[in-house]
């Protein structure tokens, strides 16, 4: 690992799991790769602002307001900081069975034709290649089986727009049924962190 881009999406800050699980993860894969550059985007405190009639044709099509420009140079920046990063960590806490908007937000301005995926004859085709994305999920509820996975509207969302940009090597950690009591928080945290050292350990291995 040579460079971490850390993403957390969460709207709350004390308290919140996937806040402690993505410092957790970024803790453990530095201490294989202290020398590593690290990149921070906190969209539950910095949020990207939604697409909207004034600014879509700045990330959709060519700006010419200074509005729209603006939207241009935040999708290129945010895009500079994705494409700089061969390891990315997603704090992606389950709001309302999905994704929260803030990170939809972050998709929707980093998701660009010509720039992280282009169209041919055969169909799209992602440009982000060669990364690493380990996405951290809260949940209140029991999603990765059972009936409730019907409506997990969060998981394949997120790996169908990763994939969508060329990023295929996409490892989800659970952290679930955290509303369900005390106990079954701590539970869920001491799982997901043995799957975080889990996944270390096998990067350095195979590094090695």
């Amino acid at each position: 690992m040579k460079s971490l881009l850390v993403i957390n999406s969460s709207a709350a800050r004390e308290g919140s799991v996937s806040r402690e699980l993505v410092e957790f993860a970024v803790d453990r894969l530095l201490q294989d790769a202290p020398q590593a550059g690290v990149q921070r985007r906190d969209l539950g405190t910095h949020p990207v602002p939604h697409l909207e009639v004034a600014t879509l044709n700045g990330v959709r099509g060519t700006p010419t307001t200074v509005v729209e420009q603006a939207a241009r140079a935040l999708s290129d920046e945010l895009i500079a900081e994705l494409r700089a990063a061969d390891t990315i960590v997603i704090g992606a806490p389950m709001y309302n069975f999905g994704v929260t908007t803030s990170l939809r937000a972050w998709f929707d301005h980093v998701l660009r034709a010509g720039e992280t995926f282009s169209y041919s004859a055969e169909g799209p085709k992602g440009l982000m290649t060669n990364k690493r994305v380990i996405v951290i999920e809260s949940r209140g509820g029991l999603y990765s089986e059972g009936p409730a996975a019907a409506i997990d509207f969060q998981e394949p969302y997120l790996r169908h727009l990763l994939g969508f940009i060329g990023i295929t090597d996409v490892t989800f950690v659970h952290a679930e049924k955290i509303g369900y009591g005390p106990e079954a928080r701590a539970a869920a945290l001491v799982k997901a962190r043995a799957q975080i050292e889990a996944l270390a350990g096998a990067a350095l291995a195979q590094a090695a």
